[in-house]
């Protein structure tokens, strides 16, 4: 049965000298189970934590597990590998401890993955480079090989189906179906056959059975948006079938077993819905495993050019053209506007701005209105004609610093970046640091 999971798993008597030896182990170690068995396990493994850390040694001399933790070892061919290594005691049938056993996750390919989204800038139309984005990508890869319920939440047009279809396509169920559903665009009746199907004669005009989503999605993963506009009689539903896995079709007395992976989504606080009595805390706790939250677009501006870059070449492949990018005049209207749409409200301009634009650059007449007709864009975008990227980000610092007396840490939230990323902007770009930084200090004594 061991040499059926991806794990390696390995046991040892007292003298910590090897009795078994899975098929896993063989692999991330490179050792033959031949050559493993019999010998100390500090032998093999040559980790770290052998001589003095040694989560088997602890095990067996306290008899309790101790926490899981992540190492390295040395595989047969002298290579480091990363490791998440559990440990615990076994003992015979008068409870007496006569050895020890110990699981090792292969954290390669976890690795690889998060290499990946660093080294990339986005994951497919996750686009991005703040701060805030990078921690997402850090995190995606490690969420992605558990089958903990996610509850992702953010203001509308963030992305929150991207980041679930990421969350999908980076784990074990990505072969199988990703089923979308909106939770707050059907009434209660709709939803629940939508969501559970129904039998025929269930209701007027259900002339033949209907499978529902959560069946759709079996083996793989259902995205709940706008989770928190679900009704009360919904949120009991949809409690049942994460605790018990099965659901009922509307008709049918008979239970339906699902194995589906449920990320939910709202753009409404959940926490605040649950103190207001408006939302289950029982479901709440149960969708709450795993929480993200996506920032709005105007906490992350520095991701703006980035995603216009994504959209021209988007719009580009799927029109047939060769539009350029923006002008600088364009891009400081772009990097000036808020966008309450947030990443959504980007696309819909810059589609609009394909729409007007017969080739060449995309000019400031060619935005939406409500973009090229903000006053404050209008003026900084007068003086930064012909300048490159790089001038007109100097431009938008300045401006922002002398707005805010010099005060770096308001000037980062409005531009979207960290503080020690606006930091290095202001030295990179050869800035004069501001007189004083706008922070209080306490008077000498």
């Amino acid at each position: 049965m061991l040499d059926s999971i991806n794990e390696g798993v390995f046991t040892v008597d007292l003298e910590r000298r090897i009795t078994s030896f899975n098929r896993a182990a063989e692999r991330i170690t490179g050792v033959p189970r031949d050559q493993a068995v019999g010998r100390r396990c500090s032998e093999v493994f040559r980790a770290s934590i052998c001589e003095g850390a040694c989560a088997l040694r602890e095990a067996m001399a306290t008899g309790r597990a101790p926490a899981p933790r992540s190492i390295y070892i040395v595989d047969a061919a002298g290579e480091r590998i990363p490791v998440r290594i559990s440990a615990a005691v076994l003992r015979d049938g008068e409870q007496r401890v006569v050895g020890g056993v110990e699981t090792f996750q292969d954290l390669r390919p976890i690795e690889a993955l998060r290499r990946q989204l660093r080294e990339r800038r986005g994951f497919g139309d996750i686009v991005g480079r703040s701060p805030a984005i990078a921690r997402l990508f850090e995190v995606l890869p490690q969420i992605a090989r558990s089958d903990a319920t996610v509850l992702i939440e953010g203001p509308s047009g963030t992305g929150k189906e991207l980041f679930a279809r990421a969350l999908h396509d980076l784990s074990h169920r990505r072969n199988r179906p990703f089923v979308a559903v909106n939770g707050g665009a059907l009434p209660d009746t709709l939803l629940e056959s939508e969501l559970f199907g129904h039998r025929a004669g269930a209701f007027t005009g259900a002339d033949r059975d209907r499978a529902g989503r959560f069946a759709a999605a079996d083996g793989g993963t259902l995205f709940l948006d706008e989770i928190g506009d679900v009704s009360p009689a919904m949120q009991v539903r949809l409690l049942r079938v994460l605790q018990e896995r099965t659901f009922e079709p509307l008709g049918s007395s008979t239970p339906v077993r699902v194995d589906v992976r449920l990320v939910a989504a709202t753009n409404r606080k959940l926490a605040e819905l649950v103190r207001a009595g408006t939302f289950r805390e029982d479901l709440y706790y149960r969708i709450h495993v795993v929480h993200l939250e996506i920032p709005p677009l105007r906490e992350r501006r520095e991701d703006i050019p980035l995603l216009v870059e994504h959209f021209v070449e988007q719009f580009n492949r799927l029109h047939d053209r060769e539009l350029e990018g923006p002008t600088p005049e364009a891009l400081a209207l772009l990097l000036d506007y808020d966008y309450p749409g947030n990443v959504r409200e980007l696309r819909n301009a810059i589609e609009h701005a394909f729409a007007l634009c017969s080739g060449g650059p995309i000019e400031p007449r060619h935005l939406p209105a409500a973009i090229r007709d903000r006053k404050r864009a209008e003026a900084d975008a007068a003086g930064l004609a012909g300048l490159r990227l790089e001038e007109v980000e100097r431009r938008l610092i300045e401006d922002a610093l002398r707005r805010h007396d010099g005060h770096r840490g308001r000037v980062a939230r409005e531009l979207g970046l960290d503080p020690s990323t606006l930091y290095r902007k202001i030295r990179r770009l050869g800035l004069a640091p501001p007189p004083r930084d706008g922070r209080r200090r306490r008077p000498a004594t």
